[in-house]
């Protein structure tokens, strides 16, 4: 992978890492200011422990800088790099006492972002040569959807909808609740394209063929197959024929992700990339100098 990625650090962002640095209490370090004197120089390396790919640098050299605007900060690879065990990824210099009060935060950011795009990666390589794009669900830690949507594509993803306003997703439990008023799935897909704006795709949620063949008469745009067996999938993908998008979702895994995009499937939606990966293993190591 290269390093194509930059996501700009705007007023939302960095209101994200204020709140961030705020709940940490980063200002009263008591360790710190018990420890180290206020104008001790040091220069700090974030480097890379494990493989994986890089995502959310930025992120954390504006920690840094938001900490202590006294930091000096500069990026040594971009997002969307693979990392090897030992990679300088990062260089931070100024007053020691900033670099610690900032560590933590930034290293949450970059951990977790990175983790993402690491699992991402996997995901993206296991459907390798099949038509299935990986794609995200709004499964994300609230408040943290944009980086964590951004640490996606970085890995070589791509995003679903980004917040309820983004396209219009007919669930069960949507579809559950109008069956107690006797509409059917037709009936439902066609009060969505009347009451949707026309810009916005339609999308609906399945269990069965029969519920498939429904839905593609009623003209929706994408039809969504939930948890069905990957023969279930192969089918309704062939009575679809390429007149609607399929997404396939529900428990998908890295060991059954080929099997699933072999069915024909368009969409692989994982809630796994984000809701529940493992952090990237990177560190900070600091060089202070005195006297």
């Amino acid at each position: 992978m290269g390093g194509r990625h930059r996501l700009r650090t705007d007023a939302a962002v960095k209101a994200l890492i204020d709140r961030a640095l705020a709940e940490d209490r980063s200002s009263h370090d008591v360790t710190t200011d018990a420890l180290i004197p206020p104008d001790m120089p040091g220069v700090a390396t974030l480097t890379a422990k494990s493989p994986g790919v890089l995502a959310g640098a930025e992120v954390a050299l504006t920690v840094f800088q938001r900490a202590d605007p006294n930091l000096r900060a500069e990026l040594l690879m971009e997002d969307g790099v693979t990392l090897r065990p030992g990679d300088a990824i990062a260089r931070v210099e100024g007053p020691v006492g900033g670099i610690l009060r900032a560590e933590r935060c930034a290293l949450n950011f970059l951990q977790h972002m990175s983790g993402i795009a690491t699992e991402t990666a996997r995901y993206a390589a296991a459907v390798a040569g099949t038509r299935a794009a990986i794609v995200d669900t709004r499964k994300t830690v609230p408040g943290l959807r944009t980086l964590q949507k951004y640490a996606v594509l970085v890995g070589g993803g791509r995003n679903h909808r980004m917040d309820l306003a983004d396209g219009v997703l007919i669930k069960d439990n949507h579809i559950e609740a109008l069956r107690a008023q006797e509409v059917g799935l037709t009936e439902i897909v066609r009060r969505a394209k009347q009451g949707a704006p026309h810009t916005l795709k339609v999308e609906i949620e399945v269990e069965s063929m029969d519920e498939a063949r429904e839905a593609l008469e009623a003209r929706a745009d994408v039809i969504l197959l939930d948890n069905m067996a990957p023969e279930e999938m192969r089918r309704v993908v062939e009575m679809i024929g390429g007149r609607a998008l399929v997404e396939a979702s529900g428990g998908i895994t890295l060991e059954t992700v080929r099997e699933v995009a072999e069915t024909g499937v368009d969409i692989i939606s994982v809630g796994a990339l984000t809701h529940s990966v493992n952090a990237l293993n990177i560190s900070l190591d600091l060089d202070a100098t005195w006297g």
